[in-house]
């Protein structure tokens, strides 16, 4: 039986929030969906059933094997619609999430496979973030926020976190691109802002927008 638009969105809220452990709350899931606790439990009810999770009253959710696997699949169709729009049809990495929202939840393997063979099978989108194989298999990146860098250190720009197009859009005015080199020059202990040379240019971002930031050495 195919999955609904609506078990989708909860695949992929388990996929961003689970843990080393493969652990989740409830709690953590209702805040993350805006949906209200009883909801939330009546559907993870449901994907107990599905074997998808393992379900106990007042304990974490534990997301089995199988079910890493289903929304794997959720943020592989994601991810190659992100990175289809940005390289075959030239949208900025801002616009295409809203897009991919929607064309996510096409039942079609075959559409999917054949996306990501006209794209030459890429591993990442246009975000940075690795995209499942077929299998669900995704590529584990040794990744920091640039908020945990030290003065001094030059680090590539490697991805973003769920980030909003109003941050896209934030960082495309400063130029600030993946690959590029960073270097951290300053960091105000009052605030946290950090003062980085980019391309030989300086620009001071804020600690929200360096927690979003994830660089690699």
């Amino acid at each position: 039986m195919k999955t609904t638009l609506t078990e989708e969105n909860y695949l992929k809220a388990l996929f961003h929030l689970v843990d080393n452990e493969g652990k989740v709350t409830i709690n953590e899931l209702s805040k993350f969906l805006n949906v209200k606790m009883p909801s939330v439990n009546n559907m993870m009810k449901k994907f107990a059933d599905k074997n998808w999770v393992i379900y106990e009253t007042y304990k974490p959710l534990r997301v089995t094997d199988k079910g890493k696997r289903e929304a794997s699949l959720v943020v592989r169709k994601h991810r190659l619609t992100e990175m289809f729009l940005v390289k075959k049809m030239n949208f900025g990495w801002e616009n295409v999430h809203e897009i991919a929202e929607q064309l996510e939840h096409v039942h079609s393997t075959i559409f999917f496979d054949k996306m990501d063979e006209i794209l030459d099978y890429p591993k990442f989108d246009p975000h940075g973030e690795p995209i499942p194989d077929k299998d669900g298999n995704i590529i584990a990146q040794d990744l920091q926020k640039l908020s945990s860098c030290n003065v001094g250190e030059t680090v590539i720009f490697a991805s973003v976190t769920l980030s909003d197009d109003a941050f896209l859009n934030y960082l495309t005015e400063r130029k600030l691109l993946l690959n590029t080199k960073i270097k951290i020059i300053k960091i105000e202990s009052f605030d946290k802002s950090v003062t980085v040379e980019v391309d030989g240019k300086q620009e001071i971002l804020g600690k929200k927008a360096t927690e979003k930031i994830l660089v690699k050495k």
